[in-house]
């Protein structure tokens, strides 16, 4: 049985793994995730047989491709021996008229996924999976199979961005939220959104007392059903109420008698709550390059959009788990509902958008207000992290001096050094009168270093026009390197009349140990900045699982 959390919690790692180490049964009341797809490419592409040994089913940052290799083998095979007879039979018909191609690797690793999912989620609870209409169809069948029929709630579609001029097709412009439940004792809150200004417009009459209103009929001409025949002051007409009911609007005064003897009902502005949710959402639009929101992750979801989630399948104090956490849009929408969250992502660059959209938005720091599982805690873990995967190393690095990485990946798998021009990070900061941006390059070395590394830095930060360069090594560097960086001089601070060291080195073990850089204090965000959320009223409770 999984040890129980007690407090908001950020998982670094394979979320396969930390459900099943970490989450206990029906402890989670609503799940939000959008897992990684790569909808852009062919769909012939999607389906081509792969070898199965080119590449295993992990994910990156923004690198949101899954394929058919050993991991996506090993997973199947568990499915057909371990699952419910259920699920081992529809996972192996679909590989059956799939075959071993991308489609079908992403359709098993997200069928594992669900299985553990359904097993955290309370009773009570509902979960909402983001997908688009490439493999929507498919998942459905999976999530059919693994909640039940039954316990589907909705397709919903949301419009996803503007017009499009696709080429022989009509403009793909939606994503697609499969809502299912774990039974039909759902959490549900409906959230009305406020109505048009084309639909208050028919709102023109208005009482003495200023109350707006409208006419509505209330005849049953037309309608099945019936209705009740009678005359009421002079007017005859198969009504939809009876005489008794007609009485009581009449001295409510909610009746409207017309020119041409009619008589209607008068329907008023502030008695409609709003629009109820809907399946299509069309009022939520997308994050722009221009609005606030917007951090630059590639796969940003608006902040509304999981605020309507959350406040429609669950309540102040509830728990929200986000399997595929990216950029952090439903944990901060928890956040600021007053909700409990469990945030879970495969990337140390994930992690650290979490962390910075945390302080940015509500002045979260880790340990004192929310825990963070999975990062290296000292030398030895960090040299660990390094021998694994140095790409995940140099991510997690560059977020202990809230460095922005340069690029989705800064170094190609391949090892072949990309276009980052020797810069794996940066740190912008304002420190002119007029509020120009200046930058701090941040390089980061897990391996040998030398002191051409440092002479490189140097030339790098002077090519760049750069105020400063920045140093991280997993290793202690050597005199020479010392030497190296001392000799670059200072920066100074135009602002804070203060000198800084133009190149700073920086080990792991000095970063664990709480050194930070020296560098003006009127330093901009890591990433885009995330817009301040005022405090929700109320403390939240603890999580108990």
């Amino acid at each position: 049985m999984p040890k129980p959390i007690t407090r908001n919690t950020l998982f670094y790692g394979d979320n396969l793994a930390i459900l099943r180490e970490y989450i206990p049964p029906e402890s989670i009341d609503l799940i939000y995730l959008d897992p990684p797809f790569n909808s852009n490419r062919s769909y012939n592409v999607l389906f081509k047989d792969e070898s199965g040994t080119a590449s295993e089913a992990q994910l990156t940052a923004f690198d949101d491709t899954w394929h058919w290799g050993p991991t996506a083998e090993e997973t199947y095979f568990d499915l057909v021996n371990h699952a419910s007879a259920g699920i081992a039979k529809m996972i192996s018909a679909l590989r059956d008229f799939i075959g071993s191609n991308q489609m079908m690797a992403y359709l098993v690793m997200m069928a594992a996924r669900l299985v553990e999912l359904h097993r955290v989620l309370k009773p009570t609870g509902s979960l909402y999976l983001h997908c688009d209409p490439t493999a929507s169809h498919y998942l459905k069948i999976v999530l059919d199979t693994i909640f039940g029929f039954q316990n589907f709630r909705n397709e919903i579609t949301w419009k996803r961005t503007t017009a499009h001029n696709d080429p022989t097709r009509y403009g793909n412009v939606h994503d697609v939220l499969l809502y299912y439940s774990k039974t039909n004792q759902c959490t549900w809150n409906a959230v009305f959104s406020e109505h048009s200004e084309e639909y208050k417009a028919r709102f023109r009459h208005s009482d003495p007392d200023g109350r707006l209103w409208t006419d509505g009929d209330l005849t049953a001409k037309g309608l099945s059903g019936g209705g009740y025949e009678y005359t009421y002051k002079g007017c005859t007409s198969l009504w939809r109420v009876p005489i008794e009911t007609m009485k009581r609007l009449d001295d409510e005064g909610r009746l409207y008698f017309t020119r041409n003897n009619g008589i209607r009902i008068k329907r008023y502005l502030d008695e409609t709550p709003g629009i109820p949710p809907q399946d299509v959402i069309t009022d939520i639009f997308p994050i722009n390059s221009q609005a606030a929101e917007r951090l630059g992750y590639p796969t940003q979801k608006p902040l509304a959009l999981l605020e309507r989630i959350i406040q429609a399948s669950s309540n102040p104090g509830d728990i929200i788990l986000d399997p595929f956490s990216g950029c952090g849009t439903a944990i901060s929408a928890a956040q600021k509902l007053n909700r409990r969250w469990i945030g879970i992502d495969i990337t140390h660059l994930a992690i650290a958008m979490h962390k910075a959209r945390l302080k940015d938005m509500f002045n979260l720091e880790p340990a004192r207000d929310y825990e963070v599982i999975g990062e290296p805690l000292d030398l030895t873990a960090a040299r660990q992290l390094a021998r694994d995967d140095r790409y995940q190393f140099q991510w997690w690095a560059l977020s202990l001096v809230k460095a922005k990485p340069v690029g989705g990946e800064p170094t190609s798998r391949k090892g072949k050094k990309g276009s980052d021009r020797g810069i794996d990070g940066i740190i912008p900061f304002i420190d002119d009168p007029k509020g120009k941006t200046s930058t701090a390059i941040v390089q980061v070395k897990s391996g040998h270093v030398k002191s051409g590394d440092i002479r490189d830095l140097i030339g790098t930060v002077q090519n760049q026009e750069a105020a400063f360069g920045i140093f991280i090594t997993l290793e202690e560097p050597t005199p020479e390197m010392i030497t190296a960086a001392s000799q670059a001089g200072f920066y100074h601070s135009p602002i804070w009349q203060e000198k800084y060291p133009r190149i700073q080195i920086l080990t792991i073990a000095e970063l664990l140990g709480g050194a930070t850089v020296q560098m003006p204090r009127f330093s901009t965000a890591t990433f885009k900045r995330a817009p301040r959320v005022k405090k929700s009223t109320g403390e939240q409770a603890e999580l108990d699982l």
